[in-house]
């Protein structure tokens, strides 16, 4: 059974709109899975049926309707099934597609979309930016959790800085979810941690690094190693900068009283 995702605006709304337009595609055999409103103007709705050519005749049928406007009916993609699920779409960047945005407030639909790729089958890798305390290690985690996956630090400063040397038995699996923190890792001098972290991105696996600009800084990796880059801000208009994450490192660092934790 084909899946399609139908998006309209409704230019006149009347009582019963949506069940003539129910009832049209009853009468196709087209099953509606999922309806809700999308970005406060559309409708968006996932539909079901086992001849797709009753699609290109709804859409016929509907252009020549005055009441709404079909703006896209197509196979669904992830972006797609989020917007009906949640109600708005995912906002990507305007200059690089690769790019996903989100504020805070957005936590769920975020937490929603990384689950949805870390249920997907070899190798991603992510990068996720952000300000510090605004939830980006608690959404990668809450999303690993969503997609049944256990998740493995190789450098963290989620409760003290900690960078790892050694990793044993299934925490090499392919079926884990490795998360790693730019910042923490560029500042690693142990050999170890790094040829740790090579082993690591050889693996036909999902991987989540934060920081990816700072990351990127002194290693082999450039960005545009990266398939998907989320950005997460606590407001539309904060800037995200790194010269207070840097400084903000080197604060906690002070404060450490003895620098990293080595897990070997």
């Amino acid at each position: 059974m084909g899946e399609w995702y139908v998006e309209y605006e409704i230019q006149v709304n009347r009582p019963g709109l949506l069940g003539d337009i129910a009832s049209l595609l009853g009468m196709l055999r087209v099953d509606i899975v999922t309806i809700n409103g999308v970005d406060g103007r559309y409708r968006g709705m996932l539909v079901q049926t086992d001849h797709d050519q009753q699609i290109k005749r709804f859409e016929l049928i509907a252009s020549t309707m005055d009441t709404i406007v079909i703006h896209k009916i197509r196979e669904p993609k992830l972006r797609d099934v989020l917007a009906v699920r949640h109600g708005h779409y995912i906002q990507r960047g305007t200059d690089d597609r690769k790019t996903f945005r989100f504020i805070r407030s957005e936590l769920g639909i975020l937490v929603d979309f990384l689950a949805e790729i870390f249920k997907q089958e070899g190798h991603k890798l992510i990068g996720v930016r952000g300000m510090p305390r605004v939830g980006k290690t608690e959404s990668v985690v809450a999303a690993s959790v969503c997609a049944n996956k256990k998740w493995v630090f190789l450098s963290s400063t989620m409760i003290k800085q900690t960078v790892r040397t050694s990793m044993m038995g299934e925490e090499f699996s392919s079926d884990n979810i490795f998360i790693l923190d730019g910042i923490v890792t560029r500042k690693s001098s142990d050999e170890r941690h790094m040829q740790l972290v090579r082993e690591m991105m050889s693996l036909p696996t999902i991987k989540v690094v934060e920081h990816p600009d700072m990351f990127v800084k002194q290693s082999e990796y450039t960005i545009d190693d990266f398939d998907i880059i989320i950005e997460l801000r606590s407001s539309v208009d904060q800037e995200i900068t790194y010269e207070i994450l840097e400084k903000n490192d080197q604060m906690s660092d002070r404060g450490s009283m003895g620098g990293f934790n080595m897990f070997n």
